[in-house]
């Protein structure tokens, strides 16, 4: 049997992962700032969280959700404590887009509404509601085209206040920065109006910070530099540093009703280990402060070398979430930093470069990199 052919492939395989470095079978080292789509938050290999699941594995690796499972609430306590949302109640599911599937219908249920409004060049994922509220065409299959999505322009405030003042929307979904965008920047002051609006009209509001959120702005959540307080969050990538997770938020003004919402695999014993060793990382060695002072020191170098090299027309992003837009092919510059200097990061459409990497990148990687994206964009490609 053949792999469905899906994905474009570097020619590498890594086998082994260490700390902000991953290795191939021949023992190559590369450093690794993007973190498999941001999904690497503490580091690869971390040992609390390869001892939280090698114990957890070796005593009960799965049961049904038809019994109680403690590590759900010990998580659930975790979470609510270094985020700050302890009164909003936790459902555990599988993925980023499952978190927004079950986000979207929480807000239809609790309104009695169909429509959902998302913004242009928005990605919330690949199943069915999810990829309808994604502004990508090229992925919507016609059984996922619906009159029940509508798209307004990001940050346009004018066109979001028309739309819902009609009425018609159960929710808003907006993520807290643009990650498939290329690190599209949310205006706070816009943001801070969505959510008079969305409270005005009676409609949610659904901050998607599965790529935005889990310290890697340097805030637990992208929307906390805004003040606001969204009515639902969902969280996935960075939750379980890798292990398959996702997370909806809920605020207490939404009741549960049993049968509501429902999952398998959401919230099993393992993820729950994965998760709660991650937040044991992240608060033991003070990772989110570390992702806003590397952040700010990778954001002024940048900026520098912007001044060197006209190559680089625009820096954009908070923490360790950061789009470099360049003039020229920005896969070319991505496999010349991976081929010539063994650097992997990240893409966003045909200009910019993405930086995810784990959020305890040390200063010495951050410098690496910028010595090394300086001699790519100001040296001529090797004939």
């Amino acid at each position: 049997m053949n792999l469905f052919d899906v994905y474009s492939l570097y020619d590498i395989e890594p086998v082994k992962g260490l700390g902000c470095h991953v290795y191939t079978a021949d023992g190559t080292e590369y450093l690794d700032l993007y973190g498999g789509h941001a999904v690497i938050s503490v580091g690869h290999a971390h040992p609390l969280y390869v001892s939280a699941i090698s114990d957890q594995v070796s005593r009960l690796g799965f049961y049904s959700n038809s019994v109680q499972n403690s590590l759900q609430q010990k998580f659930a306590d975790r979470l609510g404590r270094i985020s700050g949302y302890d009164d909003y109640a936790l459902f555990l599911c599988n993925s980023g887009a499952e978190a927004n599937e079950n986000a979207m219908k929480l807000a239809s249920f609790h309104t009695g509404r169909r429509k959902i409004l998302a913004f242009d060049r928005a990605f919330h994922g690949r199943t069915s509601g999810a990829v309808a509220a994604t502004d990508n065409p090229k992925i919507q299959a016609p059984f996922n085209s619906t009159e029940n999505v509508v798209f307004a322009p990001l940050n346009d405030i004018e066109a979001t206040e028309r739309l819902l003042a009609t009425g018609e929307f159960a929710g808003v979904i907006i993520e807290g920065i643009q990650g498939v965008a290329g690190i599209r920047m949310v205006d706070d002051d816009f943001m801070r109006r969505l959510r008079k609006l969305c409270t005005a009209t009676g409609t949610l509001l659904i901050l998607d910070e599965i790529q935005s959120g889990y310290g890697r702005t340097g805030r637990f959540f992208a929307h906390q530099y805004t003040g606001i307080r969204p009515d639902i969050i969902t969280c996935a990538k960075g939750i379980a540093n890798g292990f398959p997770m996702g997370a909806v938020l809920i605020a207490p003004s939404i009741p549960a009703v049993k049968g509501m919402l429902g999952t398998t695999f959401g919230g099993n014993h393992l993820a729950c280990a994965a998760a709660i060793a991650v937040i044991d990382a992240l608060e033991g060695e003070a990772m989110i402060a570390n992702a806003a002072a590397e952040g700010e020191y990778l954001m002024e170098e940048l900026r520098r070398l912007a001044t060197e090299c006209d190559e680089i027309t625009e820096i954009r992003g908070r923490g360790l979430m950061i789009g470099i837009e360049i003039k020229g092919s920005a896969s070319e510059i991505r496999k010349r930093l991976l081929f010539e200097h063994r650097i992997f990061t990240g893409g966003a459409g045909e200009h910019t470069v993405r930086l995810l990497p784990a959020l305890c990148l040390p200063r010495s990687h951050s410098r690496r990199f910028i010595d090394a994206f300086r001699q790519v964009l100001t040296s001529k490609k090797p004939s």
